[in-house]
């Protein structure tokens, strides 16, 4: 008996031992599988993040510089943020980012909230409506640009065929003119990002508690005001997400630019993104299109940071 005992005290701390183990290596899997792809982003996205706002405070041209000279290119940037007569391609890119954010947001919210709506009326046929309208994003910019230049361009496109039909009046070159070509990449944006907006909406609008309209509705709310006091504003968290959205492809918005205008009439459809990308690898002023990304870093922090900081304030209620 004494042997059996001292058998099972033995065997004891080996077994705890192996249980310790196995619950150690069960924590430590999931980290040890995502600490290559965490490194590599720490690397490679933050690490370029710090590398490009050092190379905005040097002096750097087609290649890096390592010597630190200041403010200079932020103050270069700042001085042709104001040269509008002639314009500057700053002054240009900051303009155009104005109008193209302003209306490819408020028409992707509006469309997108509008043919939500519309869906969520249980019609016939949403099955089939439903992937058209997001068949769009599922598109690259690339292919959407150049789809639309087709589409836009005066001698292949919408006029050319008008005018085939005996239309020859009609007249549509906003692509080939300076003062309206960025409103075509409004144009070919919201085509594109419209349809995402109204999935959001329509989860938004599924997810609101039918006894809430059924209560309105009996207390003789109209359907005006049914949407207006009661269901939009309960989307204010999906207003918020899908502002995120489409201001973060509003402000890195290149691709499209390029398929479709390939830059403008003398750069007239230039965009940050786009001055950025001209000034660090053609112009040879890589401290100026480091500046450039930096700015629109910022941009995009100012517009996130807020939106996570409340949500998180939220979170713990």
């Amino acid at each position: 008996m004494s042997t059996v005992a001292k058998t099972e005290t033995d065997l004891t701390p080996v077994h705890s031992t192996r249980v310790s183990g196995r619950a150690w290596l069960q924590d430590a899997l999931p980290k040890l599988v995502l600490a290559p792809s965490f490194a590599v982003t720490i690397v490679f996205v933050y690490g370029f993040i710090l590398w490009t706002v050092y190379l905005s405070f040097t002096n750097s041209k087609t290649f890096p510089s390592y010597t630190l000279t200041g403010p200079r290119a932020y103050q270069r940037l700042w001085r042709w943020t104001f040269e509008n007569d002639p314009p500057s391609s700053w002054y240009t890119s900051i303009t155009n980012m104005g109008i193209f954010g302003f209306l490819y947001i408020g028409i992707c919210l509006a469309l997108g909230l509008f043919l939500a709506i519309l869906l969520d009326q249980k019609i016939r046929g949403e099955g089939v409506l439903r992937p058209i309208y997001l068949y769009p994003m599922a598109l690259s910019f690339i292919v959407t640009g150049v789809a639309w230049k087709w589409f836009l361009d005066p001698g292949l496109g919408l006029e050319q065929t008008l005018h085939q039909w005996g239309w020859t009046s009609f007249h549509f070159d906003w692509i080939k003119n300076k003062d309206f070509v960025i409103y075509t990449v409004v144009i070919a944006g919201v085509w594109q990002a419209s349809g995402f907006v109204m999935a959001m909406f329509l989860a938004g609008l599924r997810g609101i508690d039918g006894e809430i309209m059924k209560a309105a509705q009996i207390d003789g709310a109209s359907s005006f005001q049914l949407y207006r006091r009661i269901i939009i504003p309960m989307l204010r968290p999906v207003f918020l997400s899908a502002f995120i959205v489409l201001a973060h492809l509003a402000i890195k918005s290149y691709d499209l630019v390029v398929a479709l205008t390939s830059g403008g009439p003398g750069g007239s459809a230039w965009l940050p993104s786009n001055f950025m990308y001209e000034y660090t690898f053609k112009r040879n002023e890589m401290a100026v299109g480091s500046a450039s990304a930096v700015i629109m870093l910022m941009t995009l922090t100012a517009i996130i940071v807020p939106y996570l900081y409340s949500e998180l304030k939220e979170r713990p209620r």
